[in-house]
């Protein structure tokens, strides 16, 4: 009881994922050709099945502030029988009791520990996003999935758009997305593995793709 206040605490105060980094120059580089391609993919991009969902091992982040070295250890787990430990992960992204400092750091360990170059830096600057950006997010939620590829996305969660069982705070956090499904009234959904275990019972849960997005920004994800 005592560790999960500390986290709530530490996640309030924007610990697990500052709330002001600057980063302009880097994102306005990048979100110009992110549009760009996303207006020129087949509009089916990834929409294979009606739900995929990937293989994954879970943990619980060690500290209120390791959620990005956790969400990133998600992700590797996909794809590595043996992905690097939590403390090791904090290390190589430089994390601090501040948290981890942008979204960019953990595309570069997602490559680097997988030896590829298949993550990019996906950044939503604008609140609400923009169409493009709701459609690129869908396209590569749904193309890493299906490629077994999961996404770590950086979020800030006010107290008025919280996922489940989230503390009346705003939320400065990292979660690993590993899994989509599209319902059969048509609504499109996001499996997120979500280290701060708020709920408690270590379990994935469904966000609407809807309100992921909206979580998102202004930050970015890797994918």
């Amino acid at each position: 009881m005592k560790r999960q206040l500390l986290w709530t605490l530490l996640l309030a105060v924007g610990a697990c994922g500052p709330a002001g980094e600057d980063i302009d120059a880097l994102v306005k580089q990048e979100v110009a050709q992110q549009e760009q391609s996303v207006l020129q993919a087949d509009s089916s991009a990834g929409l294979t099945a009606t739900q995929k969902i990937l293989s994954y091992n879970y943990q619980v982040q060690q500290t209120g502030y390791w959620c990005g070295p956790a969400s990133t250890r998600i992700a590797l787990s996909v794809r590595m029988a043996s992905p690097p430990t939590q403390a090791q992960l904090a290390g190589q992204l430089g994390t601090t009791t501040a948290g981890t400092n942008h979204i960019g750091l953990v595309t570069s360990v997602l490559n680097a520990d997988l030896r590829t170059t298949y993550y990019e830096n996906k950044w939503m600057p604008n609140d609400p996003p923009t169409t493009a950006q709701r459609d690129l997010l869908w396209r590569d939620i749904t193309y890493d999935i299906d490629r077994n590829y999961a996404l770590v996305a950086n979020i800030v969660a006010p107290a008025s758009n919280h996922p489940p069982c989230y503390p009346n705070y705003t939320i400065y956090h990292y979660v690993a997305v590993v899994g989509y499904k599209v319902d059969s009234a048509g609504n499109r959904w996001a499996l997120i593995a979500d280290p701060a275990n708020f709920c408690g019972d270590a379990k994935p849960y469904w966000l609407t793709f809807n309100q992921l997005a909206t979580l998102i920004p202004p930050k970015g994800y890797s994918a």
